[in-house]
């Protein structure tokens, strides 16, 4: 019988900690198990690829995968798919950068004044609305074809997301904290880095998250409207020659450089809000 209860004993402590927390060897390999689960997938889509495309007739329509291969070695070997890359990356940093400044800005302007809401809130509302193609004219004429333009249309796109998270994280601070750093005569800079940013940390990093893809996004429509390089120049001259590889080329790349734009705001993200999870 006491062999019996050692046993168990010995069998709830891989699986509970000392303090009843989950053994970080267990959890590490369940982690690890998930972590695959996105290559199983992609292998399998990799596997339907190959076989939809053994046919000569679907491959004017979609590339096999040993096509896209040969392509993409093809434009890695001359330079172009780094030159298109690159100027898809500075778009991107460009905007993002200019498009989440602006929209935090007016975002803790907002978040503290209730008149500059109601004056610019409308405005705001109503400027997401209008198709970027409308005013693409209008902002080729005035910063010219090109990054500077393409800049401009990805700072368009990503700065509404991050403006209503910029405005809900800023209001998210606890009224009885604020109550007590004007009590201990605490300065409006001392308020705004010691509670209030803090507390709109995680609503900002859901905006940054959301910026960071439509970022990508933008870029190629930019540069589908006015560009003569870029990942997003890639696919549509590519679709206009009949090229599918150069098309699925400029997808992945595209793809990608999204997912590793995610990934660094979600580490940024794991790195600042670490407190969250020791106090949790």
């Amino acid at each position: 019988m006491a062999e019996r209860v050692i046993g168990a004993a010995r069998v709830r402590g891989r699986v509970r900690g000392v303090q009843g927390q989950a053994d970080p060897r267990v959890v590490g390999r369940s982690a690890r198990r998930w972590r695959r689960l996105p290559l199983v997938l992609a292998a399998l889509a990799l596997v339907i690829w190959y076989a939809a495309t053994r046919d000569e007739s679907a491959r004017f329509v979609i590339a096999s995968p040993g096509a896209v291969l040969r392509e993409f070695a093809a434009l890695l070997s001359d330079g172009s798919l780094l030159r298109h890359a690159a100027t898809t990356g500075v778009q991107i940093a460009l905007g993002f950068a200019l498009g989440v400044s602006a929209a935090f800005l007016l975002g803790y302007g907002i978040a503290r004044n209730r008149f500059l809401e109601s004056l610019l809130g409308p405005y705001a509302v109503g400027f997401q609305a209008v198709p970027i193609v409308a005013i693409a004219p209008v902002l080729i004429r005035f910063f010219g074809p090109g990054i500077a333009t393409n800049s401009v249309i990805v700072a368009l796109i990503v700065f509404f997301p991050m403006l209503v998270s910029a405005i809900v994280g800023l209001r998210q601070a606890d009224p009885d904290l604020q109550a007590l750093m004007r009590s201990l005569a605490a300065t409006r800079w001392q308020t705004f880095t010691r509670l209030e940013m803090p507390s709109a940390l995680p609503s900002l990093f859901g905006g940054l998250k959301v910026s960071a893809t439509l970022a990508v996004a933008a870029s190629v429509v930019g540069e589908a409207i006015s560009s003569t390089a870029g990942l997003g120049f890639l696919v549509y001259s590519s679709r206009y020659v009949f090229n599918p590889a150069g098309v699925l080329v400029g997808v992945i790349t595209l793809t990608a450089l999204a997912l590793a734009l995610y990934e660094g705001v979600a580490r940024l993200e794991r790195r600042l809000l670490a407190w969250q999870r020791i106090q949790e």
